[in-house]
């Protein structure tokens, strides 16, 4: 290394201290010194993409760092933590599966014009913050490593699932969305069934994977509860992670981007039919609540969570035989979520109860729709 390539260095270690320090003194001290060399900016870069590359291997994933750049920085550091993570992958021939689909999902926004100290500031509080991310369990391969074969597109009943519920959120007349919702419920549940079924002619070395699926305020905790729910009635296990704003679902692969879609259509489908009830309750001379809302999706969650069970335990009566087969799964699946979280804890709901919000969002879920030709719950 050159005279100059040694200096650029010195100064960015000297900066860098600064990233393990308590007090923002010293993150000034260290911007101040950035903005005052522009030779630095490369090597910063390249040491930004350093430490995504560390986190990777450390079970972190685009989302996840996303996730966090906005949970706890703000728009400027989720655009930074986009331009490092496109640039860093960039140089990988093929990536883990759903990872593309992460990145496709990036913040894209030109970055605002700034003077050099308020980017040096930027780029060290993002900084900062990945340093300091934990280890987590990985819920993959990470790039570089060996990836099994690609698959040749999406499976057709993945892609079906995906326009019913499409068509679900979209379409403004309840029934319709009952009754696509509904299908694409009875889609997911034969569909498990069938590889039940050829899990027992032809038992295979797979095994249980998982995935993460972000859960972040408002009212994470009914949303955590829904997905459970989800999760639960499609022989899957969910692990809510609070602290970093998502969930972990362990299942075989062929329900886990299943159960992604059905949370993510229901969860859209339950906003919608809350912000619809809070109008009425407006034009009835009541004001906009948070318990409200709360109470709401709270209902919403635990009403659907026995309506998915009950539709799960009927598709798998129909076929008594697989009984042992599926049992063996969960078990499986079980066992692996035991690996991945050995010290889970019950969580108490933490929410001020409104009944009205709780009615609304219990007729909300009965609405759902997800019992094809049966007629709604009482």
């Amino acid at each position: 290394m050159g005279r100059e390539g040694h200096g650029v260095s010195t100064t960015i270690d000297k900066a860098f201290e600064a990233l393990y320090a308590s007090d923002d003194g010293s993150l000034d001290t260290a911007a101040s010194l950035l903005a005052a060399d522009p030779g630095t900016d490369a090597e910063l870069a390249r040491r930004g993409e350093e430490f995504v590359r560390t986190l990777w291997a450390r079970g972190w994933q685009p989302a996840d760092l996303v996730r966090m750049a906005r949970r706890d920085l703000s728009d400027e550091h989720v655009r930074l933590v986009s331009d490092l993570i496109r640039t860093e992958t960039a140089g990988y021939g093929r990536l883990p599966h759903r990872w593309q689909a992460q990145i496709d999902a990036l913040d894209d926004t030109a970055a605002r014009p700034t003077d050099r100290f308020s980017r040096a500031t930027t780029v060290l509080e993002l900084y900062r913050l990945l340093v300091r991310l934990p280890r987590l369990d990985a819920v993959g391969p990470v790039p570089g490593e060996t990836l099994p074969p690609a698959a040749a597109g999406e499976p057709r009943m993945l892609t079906r699932i995906r326009a019913l519920l499409a068509k679900a959120e979209a379409t403004g007349y309840p029934e319709e969305a009952e009754a696509l919702t509904a299908k694409a419920q009875e889609l997911m549940a034969r569909h498990s069934l069938d590889e039940a079924t050829l899990a027992a002619g032809a038992p295979t070395p797979e095994t249980p994977g998982a995935i993460r699926i972000g859960v972040e305020p408002p009212y994470e905790q009914a949303k955590a509860i829904l997905l459970d729910a989800v999760a639960t009635a499609n022989h899957c296990r969910a692990v809510w992670s609070e602290t970093y704003g998502f969930s972990t679902v362990v299942g075989f692969e062929a329900d886990l981007d299943p159960v992604e879609l059905l949370y993510t259509s229901l969860l859209v489908q339950g906003t919608a039919a809350m912000t619809r009830a809070e109008a009425e309750q407006r034009a009835g001379g009541r004001k906009r609540t948070k318990s409200f809302r709360q109470s709401f999706l709270l209902a919403y969650a635990n009403r659907l969570g026995a309506r998915l069970a009950a539709t799960s335990r009927r598709v798998a009566a129909e076929a008594p035989t697989l009984l042992p087969a599926l049992a063996s799964r969960e078990v499986a699946v079980t066992t692996r979520t035991d690996e991945l979280f050995p010290e889970t804890r019950t969580t108490r709901v933490r929410a001020a109860w409104d009944e009205a919000g709780w009615t609304h969002g219990a007729s909300a879920a009965d609405r759902a729709g997800l019992h094809p030709n049966r007629p709604h719950l009482p």
